[in-house]
């Protein structure tokens, strides 16, 4: 539904009330590492950043600038948010092929970093395939572009975005829960609703765990009742599950761990069936690839694949989700989905079922790259909601 001014207005009046002086000239790694009223400011600003683009209002704050994307892992809707998130407010692209660039001739991590960022405002980074790593190179870019403005070298210093790594998915999983929150009629309505967050077959190896992980990391923050189903040894890193203990416990709702698919969709108001490698076999994988082991990985692989084949049956059926809240939870997935029939020949969901939710898996992606926007916007503004208010007055139009 279309947002009309007045809804502008409002959605302005409620970021100001809220706290965002840490965001500003900051980076934005982990969901869990941002307040509430973080969280909620994002929402709030990705929510008017759409609103001005459906009244045709140019939302372009940067009259010139960068955003650097680094993209370590195949990506098409992550990779194209964050080049529309940047259009959106005036910023040009301009990705870094590490292939092509002379990291491949040995420059270090704190030297690439100033030289791209002479004129950036934003990096965005995407390393999500090696456990300990993708979060560790990130704070490295933070702290080399962070050094580089201290000495002189940068004017400014570019605000980092995680677009994915070892351990969260922010921009997905904040997407994810703002489809959430538009699909239920508000944020006030989330509490007491079930979430499952389950494993699903797929034929491939090596799916990261940062999606099932940023999911119980955020989604427990909101007084849901959150479960994660996995088969026996698909484990997810321990420490993020004691955050959505954490994060239950002061909201409210709640967490737990089951160990089938069907004991999760039960009653469940939303389902998001997921791959994912167990978190002992991506430990590994990093293990052989930082020894230099690479003959190995091979045999890693069809050891993984075989494991995955003996899970078959978790797939998500019509006969599941007649189990649902009602029979009519919804279907949650981050895409490419892996399904049955379509994509392979068995995967993580019948192709009945993605098919009667195409369109809103295709609007649950859509909010991601005002997420993106959002993030970007917070870190360049001190007073988001009066920069927001200016450019709602000036209505500049974005078609002419």
């Amino acid at each position: 539904m279309k947002k009309d001014k007045a809804y502008i207005i409002d959605k302005i009046a409620e970021l100001s009330k809220l706290k965002t002086k840490n965001m500003y000239l900051n980076d934005f790694f982990h969901t869990w590492k941002e307040t509430d009223d973080e969280i909620a400011a994002t929402f709030a600003v990705a929510e008017i950043l759409r609103g001005l683009r459906e009244n045709n209002i140019s939302s372009k704050v940067f009259d010139s600038g960068l955003g650097i994307s680094v993209f370590r892992d195949n990506s098409t809707r992550t990779r194209f948010s964050f080049a529309s998130a940047c259009n959106l407010l005036g910023l040009e692209v301009q990705d870094l092929d590490e292939k092509t660039s002379q990291i491949a001739h040995g420059e270090t991590v704190r030297e690439t970093a100033n030289m791209v960022s002479f004129m950036a405002d934003v990096i965005g980074i995407r390393d999500d395939m090696y456990i300990g790593k993708g979060h560790a190179y990130m704070k490295q870019v933070a702290e080399a572009v962070e050094e580089g403005y201290r000495d002189g070298v940068l004017e400014q210093r570019p605000t980092l975005v995680n677009l994915q790594c070892d351990i969260d998915h922010p921009t997905q999983t904040m997407a994810d829960l703002l489809h959430v929150i538009n699909t239920f009629g508000g944020v006030e309505k989330l509490k007491g609703k079930k979430v499952a967050m389950t494993w699903a077959y797929s034929p491939s190896y090596g799916k990261p765990l940062s999606v099932p992980q940023g999911v119980i990391g955020l989604f427990t923050r909101f007084g849901m009742d959150v479960v994660l189903a996995h088969p026996e040894g698909y484990s997810v890193m321990p420490e993020v599950e004691e955050v959505a203990r954490a994060n239950a416990k002061a909201s409210g709702g709640s967490y737990k761990r089951v160990a089938t698919m069907e004991e999760a969709f039960k009653d469940a108001d939303i389902v998001y069936p997921k791959s994912w490698a167990p978190f002992a076999v991506m430990e590994e994988r990093t293990q052989l690839v930082g020894e230099g082991r690479f003959d190995e990985l091979k045999a890693l692989e069809q050891r993984c694949l075989a494991n995955n084949a003996k899970f078959k049956s978790w797939e998500c059926t019509e006969d599941l989700m007649k189990t649902t809240k009602d029979g009519k939870a919804l279907y949650m997935h981050c895409l490419p989905a892996d399904i049955t029939g379509v994509s392979c020949k068995e995967g993580e969901c019948a192709a009945s079922v993605f098919d009667r939710y195409r369109v809103p898996l295709y609007k649950q992606a859509s909010f991601k790259p005002y997420i993106i926007a959002a993030m970007i916007f917070l870190s360049k503004f001190a007073d988001p909601s009066a920069k927001l208010t200016q450019l709602l007055n000036a209505g500049k139009a974005r078609i002419k």
